[in-house]
């Protein structure tokens, strides 16, 4: 028997002969189903009638770019500002609560952000929840006695998207202070530097790569958003794609102005790679001893209790107590929604087959990458651009090609004698389902990618080497170590496939609601309590892959 050193790096992992060629082309079909939306976004674009883009670039285009620049810029701010501060403390610091904020600061991810505005507009409303119980305290009678700032403009976007997005700061923020090693803030206070100054020029400079790649996720997802903008009054980007796409029926006009954001999204993800690039960088000593947490006094672990306390309530405990009133009142008044079961039930199908097809889809990328050539390394990273892509812009990329898909089988059918089929894809859910795994593709990618490192190819040649067949070698070897990726990537899908809006509004078939669709429905008709069950389920379901990362991301010590 031949020695197993004798065997290539691609029949080790499984990839040899003809089933390793059909691997190959299976990746490349996936990584051309990827990148099909976007070719077709520049077709449709392209055949946009002469006076269409000066009309979009005169009267859409420069209130869009203004409000999406100020959004992105107060995001930015705010949830870099409060992800990188509450994750300082907790990192660094003693204070009472330290440890039930920990994790209760990733809490606010549990909470769409259209659901975040779909709430606060109803809570703030002046005869709400929350006027009513401030002029109850106050002795006020009349909602004309108490004035609150109105919450249905840009700077009440900005403010609520800023406290619903900073956990995407405050994670990579709170590993990056935890690595850093103790020698070299001792360092700094030893040469009279006091806990401010150590922060500003020792531990955020160190931080600032990992910083970087926490607020560019935030201002990806504020870019992607798409109801609470609308529920708000921001005329978006985002927004402006449905609006001229639906409530104008101009196709290409939608495509140039998607052509517009992706530009904007390219740009934010090459700012998030560089910061990736960099983060090594910035981890000094990653087995050095960690900072001892600083004792702080009465009046700073007041302060710091605050300030942690702030986020989690506007970001959590307020909508979701909302939620839990308002749910509660309608099932009271009313009992459950007939079509609340038949919209989970939709949910969690379309969810569910999405996340099976992403799996299998990142689990055959994973494996025909397993060689390491460059070549299927960049296979994983074009694979990976869906979810840098706004479900907005790829809605209108897939919209053209699967309708031409539908009208080139129902023409050959009707050829042969047949009946029309009329919308074979894009009018059964088949679309929405695609969007699904292209947006969410890299999520399974990105999990299987890192749970290879810890497969170490010794043990696919020590397989082969006793004479097991390549699909041996996956199902016996590489599923059994990659379970808990596979199990971690497939909620994490499943969940994000239930919480998406922007695809599922343009992609879903007639007659056919999800909870997230119904949610949206309910609060553009202004009856926010009859939303208010579905919205619940969404929060309750959200809230189990934030369970999970917040056990994922505890540290080991301290």
């Amino acid at each position: 028997m031949s020695s197993p050193a004798t065997y290539r790096p691609s029949s080790v992992s499984g990839i040899s002969g003809a089933a390793g060629r059909l691997m190959r082309l299976g990746a490349l079909a996936i990584v051309g189903l990827v990148l099909l939306p976007l070719a077709a976004l520049l077709a449709t674009a392209a055949h946009g009638t002469g006076d269409l883009w000066p009309h979009i670039l005169r009267n859409v285009l420069p209130v869009a770019i203004t409000d999406t620049a100020m959004l992105v810029l107060g995001v930015g701010i705010i949830a870099g500002t409060i992800g990188t501060g509450t994750a300082w403390l907790v990192a660094v610091c003693r204070f009472p609560g330290r440890g039930l904020f920990e994790w209760a600061l990733l809490l606010p991810l549990a909470i769409p952000t259209y659901i975040q505005a779909f709430v606060y507009v109803d809570a703030v409303h002046p005869l709400g929840p929350i006027p009513t119980a401030i002029r109850a305290a106050l002795g006020m009678k009349s909602p004309r006695d108490l004035w609150l700032p109105e919450v249905r403009n840009i700077w009440g976007c900005i403010l609520l998207l800023g406290f619903v997005l900073y956990p995407y700061v405050y994670l990579p923020a709170r590993a990056a202070f935890l690595v850093q090693t103790a020698s070299a803030l001792d360092a700094a206070r030893t040469l009279g530097h006091g806990a401010t100054a150590t922060f500003f020029r020792i531990a955020l400079p160190l931080a600032r790569p990992a910083i970087a790649v926490g607020v560019t996720l935030a201002l990806m997802e504020t870019v992607n958003d798409i109801g609470a903008s609308e529920f708000l009054g921001v005329q978006t980007l985002t927004l402006s794609i449905y609006s001229t796409w639906l409530n104008r029926s101009s196709l290409p006009g939608a495509a140039q102005i998607a052509l517009f954001m992706l530009v904007i999204m390219v740009g934010l993800v090459m700012l998030e790679r560089w910061g990736r690039r960099h983060i090594s960088h910035a981890n000094v000593g990653n087995r050095a001893r960690p900072p001892m947490r600083r004792e702080l006094s009465a009046w700073a672990g007041a302060t710091a209790f605050l300030a942690c306390l702030v986020p989690v309530t506007l970001g959590f405990l307020v909508p979701a107590g909302h939620l839990v009133n308002a749910a509660y009142g309608r099932f009271m008044f009313r009992g459950l929604p007939e079509t609340l079961l038949p919209e989970a039930l939709n949910t969690a199908l379309f969810a569910a087959i999405g996340t099976v097809l992403a799996l299998g889809c990142g689990l055959l990328l994973a494996i025909a990458a397993r060689t390491g050539t460059v070549r299927s390394l960049l296979l994983l990273r074009f694979a990976a651009l869906g979810y840098a892509v706004p479900g907005t812009v790829l809605a209108v990329g897939l919209l053209v090609p699967l309708a031409g898909f539908d009208n080139l089988v129902s023409a050959t059918v009707q050829s042969l004698g047949g009946p029309a089929l009329g919308l074979i894809v894009s009018g059964s859910g088949a679309a929405l389902i695609i969007a699904y795994v292209i947006r969410f593709l890299a999520i399974p990618v990105g999990a299987l990618e890192t749970g290879y490192e810890k497969v170490g190819m010794s043990l696919d040649m020590a397989a082969r080497g006793l004479g097991e067949a390549p699909g041996g070698v996956v199902r016996r070897i590489h599923l059994p170590l990659l379970r808990p990726a596979l199990g971690t990537a497939a909620l994490l899908v499943f969940v994000d496939c239930m919480k998406e809006l922007p695809a599922t509004l343009m992609l879903r078939p007639l007659n056919f609601e999800t909870l997230a669709s119904q949610v949206y429905g309910e609060a553009a008709r202004g009856s926010y309590e009859d939303g208010a069950l579905a919205a619940l389920v969404i929060v309750l379901v959200g809230l189990i892959p934030v369970i999970l990362l917040a056990r994922l991301s505890r540290p080991h010590a301290g």
